[in-house]
């Protein structure tokens, strides 16, 4: 038990020390083109690697998460909001399982 309270703190220590780096290290605005496109494009990229696998493996009918993510891929595409494409993603998953279930 004692080791779970040392995974903890070493966790928080991490954690913390990622959040507060580039607040005192960085302090003027970053100029350069490259850097400022690769920090624009993380929380997009960070967000398709952690969904993409979960979007195919969570329903019950595989097919039904294949085509959740073409219809909300086209909803994006098509300039609809986080919510709209949440919420055709969602549908198209309703309606296929409760086709094939």
């Amino acid at each position: 038990m004692p080791n779970s309270y040392l995974y903890i703190l070493v966790m928080s220590a991490v954690t913390y020390s990622i959040r507060l780096l580039p607040l005192t290290i960085l302090r003027k605005p970053i100029k350069n083109v490259f850097i400022q496109s690769f920090l624009h494009y993380v929380p997009y990229v960070t967000l398709a690697v952690m969904t993409f696998p979960a979007i195919l493996e969570v329903t019950q009918v595989p097919l039904a998460g294949l085509l959740a993510l073409l219809t909300g891929s086209l909803a994006a595409w098509y300039r609809g909001n986080l919510f709209q494409v949440a919420i055709v993603c969602c549908v198209t998953v309703l309606i296929i399982e409760a086709l094939f279930i």
